[in-house]
């Protein structure tokens, strides 16, 4: 594994002479993935981030578990727009805050039905039967979130721990499932916490790595974090995330919009090989067709 120095050292030269090296680890392919947001609001736990927190009085629409069908026509949807994998995606701690996980497992069936398209789920932290569960409805990848590094865990949530998260990601692996976990940038962290966990996320060994930029959402502790990482910074951790990581396909999902047309496309040349297409939870994505056509013009293959 790459040592923190080098990293540091790295993620501070001049961002073409890195973006060139992240460059050498990327094929000429990107992976298109979707999502629906199966269960939305109420959620228990306190992350200062997020529009779905009970602890906060924000404007999103609450509405409980979505029907098996409902997911259904949402899958073959993303398999219209070049989607090879379809996430179910719900609020809560656990998968069973809202007492749902059997019909999540309906869920994940019916999604397995749909030729060329793979299972995932981000229904929150596991115990050892709900994974086992999920591996043998045949759930192909579990979706979990470090979200931000081991010491400024803290910072973000207090209703449950940085471990816990840790935690469940083994447990994924354990049963044979594939991971997909990353973090989200510019909550206040700083470059030597960017490349903790670049370097935390090398221990873990994801598949996937989705990549978020915080959207500050009004009513919540970081509403005003608008300004805590710029374009430049966000290529940075993006470059040193994927020398971390030779064999993990990055993914831009929520926020990449903050950067320019021109830096997304940079990227997915030298760093990126995986979008989340559409919208996200509580945010606007882009229009699946103009990633198309940014990856097709970019001389690159859908996967």
């Amino acid at each position: 594994m790459i040592s923190r120095e080098e990293l540091l050292r790295l993620y501070n030269i001049e961002l073409d002479e890195l973006l060139k090296i992240s460059s050498e680890y990327v094929k000429n392919e990107v992976e298109f993935c979707s999502l629906i947001n199966a269960r939305n609001g109420k959620c228990s736990q306190n992350c200062k981030y997020c529009a779905q927190s009970s602890h906060y009085c924000t404007d999103i629409d609450v509405f409980p578990l979505v029907s098996v069908e409902e997911v259904r026509k949402s899958a073959l949807d993303a398999k219209k727009n070049r989607a090879s994998r379809f996430a179910i995606v719900t609020s809560g701690k656990t998968p069973d805050e809202g007492r749902d996980f059997q019909i999540e497992l309906e869920m994940i069936k019916e999604i397995n039905k749909i030729e060329g398209l793979k299972s995932c789920a981000s229904i929150g932290i596991l115990n050892e039967e709900q994974a086992k569960q999920l591996a043998d409805a045949g759930l192909r990848r579990f979706h979990h979130n470090i979200n931000t590094a081991k010491s400024y865990y803290p910072e973000i949530c207090t209703t449950h721990s940085w471990e816990e998260r840790f935690n469940t990601c083994k447990l994924v692996k354990k049963y044979g499932m594939e991971l997909c976990c990353g973090v989200i940038l510019g909550m206040g962290e700083t470059v030597e916490q960017r490349v903790e966990m670049a370097l935390e996320l090398a221990e873990i060994q994801p598949d996937s790595i989705p990549i978020n930029i915080l959207m500050p959402i009004p009513q919540t502790p970081f509403e005003n974090y608008s300004d805590k990482i710029d374009e430049e910074n966000v290529l940075r951790t993006l470059a040193i995330f994927k020398i971390a990581n030779p064999d993990s396909v990055l993914r831009f999902c929520g926020g990449r919009m903050k950067l320019s047309e021109e830096n997304q496309r940079k990227a997915l040349k030298t760093c990126v090989e995986g979008i989340m297409v559409g919208n996200y939870l509580t945010t606007i994505g882009k229009a699946p067709e103009e990633d198309i056509k940014a990856v097709e013009e970019l001389g690159l293959k859908i996967l």
